[in-house]
């Protein structure tokens, strides 16, 4: 199935009205689909490199509209809300989250986690939708959705637009441990700065 929604996905980027396609995925990937923006900005951006700022905004927009309808699936309707993380295999997870968030470290721990589902590839749909669950700070929840998709989404689109055929290959093979890399070590520098103003 997943592989069909790839296959899927990669054409659409083709498609003249792509950009109406990468809105429409990039939203509905917040909140359900399991296919990243990713796969439709790399080639959109390769056929079309004058539009590589145009793209990224695009996907930075609509995921973050997503984000905020995955947060309200979370928190108006339960059920649908489980079935999702359920799907993702996220259910234990979710319960050992809970559990830290009535700690006093909690805001902070959620804060790191939401960064790093919207920055890596991790499923951003389970997060949307856990941060509705535990009513999660809304106007928090936004700003990190725009912080970490847009600097997750510009960098994908820049180089892009940079080094073409050769970052396309590398998203296929190594992204996701950069990602999850860069990722993190973003976290760690700003926890570090944090606690030295603190």
């Amino acid at each position: 199935m997943f592989n069909e929604l790839y296959q899927k996905s990669l054409k659409l980027a083709a498609h003249k009205s792509s950009k109406t396609f990468l809105a429409f995925v990039s939203f509905i990937e917040s909140s359900f689909f399991p296919i990243p923006p990713d796969v439709m900005i790399v080639p959109m951006v390769i056929a079309k490199k004058n539009d590589y700022l145009k793209i990224f905004l695009i996907a930075t927009i609509f995921s973050t509209l997503g984000g905020i309808l995955g947060y309200f699936i979370g928190f108006y309707f339960l059920e649908i809300a489980m079935s999702v993380v359920e799907f993702y295999g996220y259910e234990e997870k979710l319960f050992n989250l809970k559990e830290n968030l009535t700690k006093g470290s909690g805001l902070y721990i959620w804060l790191a986690t939401l960064f790093l589902a919207g920055f890596t590839p991790l499923p951003f749909k389970v997060f949307t939708i856990t941060s509705g669950m535990i009513s999660f700070n809304l106007f928090i929840f936004i700003f990190i959705c725009l912080i970490s998709r847009g600097l997750r989404f510009f960098i994908v689109a820049y180089f892009s637009y940079k080094l073409g055929d050769a970052f396309s290959n590398f998203m296929k093979t190594d992204a996701a441990k950069w990602f999850m890399f860069l990722g993190i070590l973003i976290v760690i520098i700003f926890a570090v700065i944090y606690f030295f103003i603190k």
